[in-house]
């Protein structure tokens, strides 16, 4: 079974009405929703139809033809992301704004056109600020701009890519989730202009995860709760799913990052619409590989294909931890 058939497995526990009205159930209650079992009947259905309309979506992208990948791949995204909706806000959609996708993309220039320097622009309503807000408690997005190339960036196992083509790293590896260690060399905290002390202090305080960090051998070192790690949003480590490792940023502000669900919304979103409406650049693109673009995002569309289902399983899978 490959790692792909691996995650699906896992979700298959939710194609059962009976489990999954009273995991929604319990959802809703930790809530403090009114008529909680109601509703948890009520969306019983349309979360195992979201997570099967899901499930067909990435199926078919498995053996697609590259040009249209990244349409199913984000649709297959999108239904995920409604049925996690499900479990934090009960009456979803509750109106006709959250349909929208959130996102716009900029009019593209036919010539010298780069993918990994265009950009993307949320809007003030639709699923991605729906799904920032209520799956991520972030707000304050509208007229927000994001670069694909600052997006990448927040791929661990794209690092590969950056390494080899641009001769660029922008990420440093510095625990092991199979040992539940966590070492962060000399280098990076000399990177971030901070001493291991105020390090130390910053990145418990700033950190998703449940850590401890000590000084062993002049060296910080630390500590995974194995069993309290949410996947989805570990930030500001940034968590590769091949290697089963964590990294952190090499030079960049923690304020900058995304937690990684949102940033494969918006790389695929961005090349949804390529496939959709710039079908000329991107049969070019694919056809003629002169542009260190195509790397990038055939990997991209790879880890994706199985990232995401295994992050928001992770999602569901926390919310039945909480119970």
């Amino acid at each position: 079974m490959n790692s792909y058939e691996r995650i699906w497995d896992d979700y298959m526990l939710f194609f059962s009405s009976t489990y999954t009205q009273k995991f929604l159930h319990r959802c809703y209650e930790r809530e403090e929703i009114e008529k909680a079992e109601q509703i948890s009947y009520e969306n019983c259905y349309p979360f195992i139809y979201y997570l099967e309309h899901s499930k067909n979506y990435y199926d078919l992208s498995r053996t697609a033809p590259l040009p249209v990948k990244p349409v199913l791949l984000f649709y297959g995204m999108s239904q995920l992301l409604k049925a996690c909706l499900l479990t934090t806000t009960p009456h979803y959609p509750e109106n006709t704004s959250v349909l929208a996708h959130g996102v716009s993309a900029r009019k593209r220039k036919k010539q010298g056109y780069d993918f990994l320097d265009d950009e993307v622009k949320v809007q003030k309503y639709g699923l991605f600020t729906h799904v920032s807000d209520k799956m991520f408690h972030m707000k304050h997005f509208e007229g927000k701009k994001y670069c694909m190339r600052s997006l990448m960036k927040n791929i661990p196992e794209l690092t590969s890519c950056f390494q080899s083509i641009c001769n660029q790293k922008y990420s440093v590896t510095v625990g092991d989730v199979t040992k539940g260690i966590i070492r962060i060399p000399d280098e990076l905290i000399v990177n971030y202009h901070m001493d291991k002390e105020r390090f130390s202090h910053h990145l418990t305080k700033q950190s998703k995860l449940r850590i401890e960090l000590h000084h062993e051998n002049e060296q910080l070192y630390g500590k995974i709760k194995k069993e309290h790690i949410d996947f989805y949003n570990c930030l500001p480590f940034m968590y590769d799913l091949y290697e089963n490792t964590f990294s952190l940023p090499k030079n960049r502000s923690w304020d900058e990052e995304l937690p990684e669900v949102l940033t494969h919304y918006l790389l695929l979103y961005n090349l949804s619409m390529i496939s959709r409406y710039e079908t000329e650049w991107w049969y070019e693109l694919i056809h003629t590989y002169t542009a260190k673009d195509y790397p990038f995002i055939t990997k991209f569309l790879s880890v994706t294909l199985d990232k995401i289902p295994y992050l928001l399983f992770s999602f569901l899978k926390m919310k039945t931890k909480k119970h």
